[in-house]
């Protein structure tokens, strides 16, 4: 089974426990920060698929702006405001339930669009195409991507194009966002630690309480094994695939 194929309560059971949804960290999502100058006072910050929001807070907490973080699932936006609030952040960050595709912005609104493991919602090219005409002139859009790191690919492939369809290399990832109409100014893999200690280990600790929490149900279950094998794929595969950050600046 796919994800997608779970029953959206489920998935947000399991997730808005966690501290984050996806590989990452607080370091990392300072670095692509690092790489976005010349911003204005205060500058708007639109958050998309925010989980319950480690990444918002991080944002907010480092410089004077306002963020509008966003996520499709109210479990993830009732996490994002239970972190404002507790990191004395609740006047710089609105959350809101929405989707991605259906944005409900005015043009040339932000000056950066931040997307951390979720542009694949909506596909790489599709996101960075429609989202740039609610970003203003000279301002930034900053991703993670699941990418190819080498050109050699896994036996098994048939994991891969089931869950991530859009995977490429960095370089294709790159000419994508060149014809979107953005200037790559930044990419960097992130570590493993990103994946191992700040995701997977408390993706493992998660399971338990949450068969209980669903009465071992068989559905369950079924999510229990799959996050399990997303976890025996990385452990397996690291050398050819990770997530990449992008950092693009909107060209006129």
């Amino acid at each position: 089974m796919l994800i997608t194929e779970f029953d959206f309560t489920l998935i947000a059971n399991y997730f808005s426990a966690l501290d984050r949804q996806g590989p990452g960290g607080k370091e990392e999502t300072l670095k692509a920060l690092s790489f976005i100058t010349d911003l204005p006072a205060k500058p708007r910050i639109a958050d998309l698929g925010c989980g319950t929001g480690f990444q918002t807070s991080v944002l907010a907490s480092s410089m004077d702006c306002s963020v509008i973080a966003m996520d499709l699932l109210p479990e993830m936006v009732e996490g994002v405001k239970a972190r404002i609030k507790r990191d004395n952040l609740e006047d710089k960050v609105t959350a809101l339930v929405g989707s991605m595709t259906e944005l409900p912005f005015r043009p040339n609104e932000f000056d950066v669009f931040w997307a951390e493991g979720s542009i694949y919602n909506i596909g790489f090219e599709k996101g960075l195409t429609e989202w740039r005409k609610f970003i203003k002139p000279g301002g930034y859009v900053a991703v993670s991507e699941c990418c190819w790191l080498t050109n050699k690919r896994p036996d098994d492939m048939d994991y891969f194009l089931q869950n991530f369809p859009e995977i490429d290399n960095v370089s294709e990832k790159l000419r994508i966002m060149e014809q979107a109409g953005y200037l790559p100014v930044a990419h960097f893999v992130l570590p493993e630690y990103c994946w191992v200690i700040n995701y997977y280990a408390q993706m493992e600790t998660r399971m338990r309480d949450f068969l209980e929490e669903n009465n071992n149900s068989m559905a369950a279950q079924k999510f229990v094994d799959l996050m399990k094998k997303d976890i025996l794929v990385y452990e397996r595969h690291k050398e050819y695939f990770g997530y990449v950050f992008f950092i693009g600046q909107k060209c006129d």
